[in-house]
């Protein structure tokens, strides 16, 4: 199968490393278009559409494959091998930074670094740990979702970008969810909410920032607190941001803080 064709790969920049951006639910790759283009003066620059999303191919699409999110990995794996050059930098955003740390997991050494945007490794409160939801916040979600999808697209997608004085980034998220097929959306929903990576987490030995907004609906701030407690190689970095979204409303932010973690790695700077 053609890679390229199969997630919509497209490469920008030139360096001797590459930076790849995976988007989360509901989006596709124009989400990163205030981030990525900063970077791409020093590294080659890979943005993809993970299948189901943006303009991936439809066809690509496998229920049982995409039934977990390492079906998502996988195809990373593939895109690291094709598109990359050496061990490559990996910013993946909401559910693509668990994503990027099962692809790591699998293959070693493949990725030099992980910067997750409000990543959480669990939707679900449970024993000491606050996850943002209870079970039945998270089924209802669901059912409301199956019963109604673009309803709830509409309604949920002003809410999870936040920065109401902004409303023009809640519409474009609203477009973004209700242009990604029903069905597929469905069972990624339930993929992603449903999912439980937090043992995990422990054994990503990778260097890892942790982008958190201060403000966060679907991943709060206790999340990207347990990241860095239970990162063997994180750090936490909280930017003034409303929203689960700060790629898109608080891109100079975020920027910043990647460019601090790839400072103290010895990474190309920009600034």
């Amino acid at each position: 199968m053609n890679i390229q064709q199969r997630n919509n790969v497209r490469v920008s920049g030139e360096g001797e490393r590459t930076m790849i951006f995976a988007h989360g639910f509901g989006c596709d790759q124009n989400m990163w278009r205030f981030m990525a283009p900063r970077f791409a003066g020093r590294f080659r620059v890979v943005t993809f559409d993970l299948v189901g999303s943006g303009q991936s191919d439809l066809g690509a699409y496998d229920k049982a494959k995409y039934s977990q999110l390492q079906g998502y990995a996988d195809d990373l794996l593939e895109i690291a091998g094709e598109f990359g050059s050496g061990p490559v930098l990996f910013v993946g955003h909401s559910v693509s930074a668990m994503i990027g740390m099962l692809a790591d997991l699998k293959a070693p050494g493949t990725f030099a670094a992980h910067m997750m945007v409000g990543p959480s490794p669990c939707y679900i409160d449970d024993d000491g740990y606050v996850g943002g939801f209870t079970r039945e916040d998270i089924e209802s979600l669901l059912d409301t979702l199956e019963g109604n999808y673009l309803g709830w697209a509409s309604s949920m997608a002003p809410a999870i970008m936040g920065v109401p004085d902004r409303p023009e980034l809640g519409a474009e998220l609203t477009a973004s969810f209700c242009r990604t097929d029903p069905e597929i959306a469905k069972q990624f929903a339930k993929v992603t909410f449903l999912s439980d990576n937090r043992r995990d987490v422990a054994r990503l030995q990778t260097p890892t920032l942790v982008i958190q907004s201060s403000d966060d609906l679907i991943a709060p701030l206790a999340v990207g607190e347990y990241m860095q407690r239970t990162l063997p190689n994180g750090t936490l970095r909280v930017v003034a941001n409303t929203g689960h979204c700060p790629h898109l409303s608080a891109p100079g932010a975020s920027c910043d803080a990647i460019e601090d973690f790839l400072a103290a790695l010895g990474q190309p700077q920009g600034r």
